[in-house]
C-alpha cells in the first residue's frame, strides 16, 4: 500500500505572496497611467512660437565726393554804421533825404543856416585883402629904399627896417589866408553830406530845430548794407580745420547764409575774419563773412544759419541721416548682414546736411543700414523689407523728416 505525502504551505508565506503580487500590479498600473498621461500631455502641448522678423527699410552706404563745412548761428550786421551829426551849432534849415532811403556818398542830407558863417568868411577875406594891399606897399617902399641905398640917399637901417616890415606883413597875410580857409571849412559844415553809400534810418531831428555839435543823438543813422557782414561763431575745435584749409589755398573760404529754417539760401560771401582769440567763457571763436547784397536779402540784425565751406573730400562714406541714432555715449547705426540679422555699430559722424550723413569711422562702402523701424530692433534680430513701392515711399518720408530735423538742429 502506497502512501502519498501532501505538502502544506504555511499561512504566513501565502499572505506575503499575495502582497507582493498586489504591489507589483499597482506599480505596473501606475507606470502605465503615468506614461499614458505624459504622452498625452506632450502630444497636446504646441511648439513654442518663433519671433517674427521685424519689418524695416534699409539703404546702402555710398561713397561720394562731399563738401565739408562747419555750421553755426550768425547775425547780419552792417559793414559800416555812421551816426550823422552836426559839427557846428546852428539851426536845421532842411533835410535832404527820405526816411529809409538809399543814399550815395556825397549826397546832401541836411542844410544848416549858413548866414553867420558866410559873414565870418567875408570878414576874413576882407582882412586878407587889406593886409595884402599893405604888404604890396611895403614891398614897393623896400624896393625904393634899396635903390636909394645904392645912391647913398638912404641908410642901411632904413632898408633893414623896411625888410622886417615886409616880413611882418607877409606873415599877417598868411594868417589871413588861414582864417579864410577856416571860415570856408566852417561854412562847409552847414552842408551835411553822406560819407558813404548806404540806407538811412529814421529822421532824428526835424527842420527848424537848433542842433549842436555836442548832441549825442545825431541827425540820422546810415547803415551800409551792400556789401554787408555776417558775424557768427563756431566751436574752438574748428580753428585748426580753418587754418589748415586757409594754408592750403590762397582764396578766402566761402560762407553761405540760409534763413532760420535752413531751407532758403540768402547769399554767398567770403570769410574776412577769424578772430585772434577764443572766447574762454563759451569755448567758441568769432568769425565774419563779407556778402554782396544787391537785392537786400540780408538785413542788419537778422538771424541766419551759416555754413563755412572748408574742403571737398572724395570717396566719403554717406548714408541717409535717418540711419544715425544717438545713444548715451555715442552715435550708432543698425547694420544688416547677409543673413538679414542686425547689429548695433558705433560710428563717427563728420556732418549731417540735406538729409545725408557723412561717416568716417565704423562703416564700409556697400553695407546695409536701417533707416526706418529702428525702435523695434534688438541685436541679432532678423529683419524683412517692405515691397519696393512701399520702400520708396518710406525712404522719401524719411528723407523729408531728416531735412526737417537737420533744420531744427541748426536753429537750436
Amino acid at each position: 500500500m502506497t502512501t502519498t505525502a501532501e505538502t502544506t504551505t504555511p499561512p504566513l508565506f501565502q499572505r506575503r505572496s499575495t502582497w507582493l503580487a498586489t504591489a507589483t500590479l499597482v506599480l505596473v498600473l501606475g507606470g502605465g497611467a503615468w506614461a499614458l498621461t505624459h504622452h498625452t500631455a506632450n502630444a497636446a502641448k504646441p511648439d513654442a512660437p518663433k519671433t517674427p522678423p521685424v519689418q524695416v527699410t534699409t539703404a546702402r552706404v555710398t561713397p561720394q565726393t562731399v563738401q565739408v563745412y562747419r555750421s553755426g548761428i550768425g547775425t547780419v550786421a552792417s559793414m559800416a554804421t555812421v551816426t550823422v551829426k552836426a559839427r557846428i551849432d546852428g539851426q536845421l534849415d532842411k533835410v535832404g533825404f527820405v526816411e529809409g532811403q538809399d543814399v550815395k556818398a556825397g549826397q546832401l542830407l541836411a542844410q544848416l543856416d549858413p548866414r553867420t558863417l558866410q559873414a565870418q568868411l567875408a570878414q576874413a577875406q576882407a582882412t586878407r585883402a587889406k593886409d595884402q594891399a599893405t604888404l604890396a606897399n611895403a614891398r614897393a617902399d623896400l624896393k625904393r629904399y634899396t635903390t636909394l641905398l645904392s645912391q647913398d640917399a638912404a641908410t642901411q637901417q632904413q632898408v633893414d627896417t623896411q625888410k622886417a616890415l615886409v616880413n611882418q606883413l607877409e606873415a599877417a597875410v598868411q594868417n589871413d589866408a588861414a582864417q579864410v580857409q577856416y571860415a570856408e571849412v566852417q561854412l562847409s559844415f552847414t552842408r551835411i553830406s553822406s560819407p558813404m553809400n548806404g540806407r538811412v534810418g529814421a529822421r532824428l531831428v526835424d527842420p527848424g530845430n537848433i542842433v549842436h555839435a555836442a548832441d549825442t543823438g545825431g541827425l540820422v543813422v546810415i547803415n551800409q548794407i551792400d556789401p554787408i557782414a555776417v558775424q557768427f561763431t563756431l566751436p574752438e575745435d574748428a580753428v585748426q580745420d580753418i587754418n589748415r584749409v586757409q594754408q592750403q589755398s590762397s582764396q578766402p573760404l566761402s560762407v553761405v547764409a540760409y534763413d532760420r529754417a535752413g531751407t532758403q539760401m540768402l547769399g554767398t560771401g567770403k570769410l574776412i575774419l577769424l578772430n585772434n582769440q577764443i572766447d574762454t567763457t563759451s569755448g567758441t571763436v568769432q568769425l565774419k563773412g563779407n556778402f554782396a547784397n544787391p537785392q537786400h536779402t540780408l538785413w542788419p540784425g537778422q538771424y541766419v544759419n551759416v555754413r563755412l565751406q572748408l574742403d571737398r573730400r572724395p570717396d566719403s562714406l554717406t548714408l541717409p541721416a535717418a540711419a544715425v541714432q544717438r545713444g548715451q555715449d555715442s552715435t550708432y547705426v543698425w547694420t544688416v548682414d547677409a543673413e538679414n540679422k542686425v547689429a548695433n555699430v558705433p560710428v563717427h559722424v563728420v556732418q549731417i546736411a540735406d538729409g545725408t550723413a557723412v561717416i568716417d569711422k565704423g562703416l564700409e562702402a556697400g553695407q546695409r543700414v536701417v533707416i526706418d523701424g529702428q525702435y523695434k530692433l534688438k541685436p541679432g534680430a532678423t529683419i524683412v523689407e517692405p515691397p519696393p513701392a512701399a520702400k520708396t515711399a518710406v525712404k522719401d518720408a524719411v528723407k523729408d523728416a531728416a531735412k526737417v530735423a537737420s533744420s531744427s538742429g541748426s536753429r537750436n
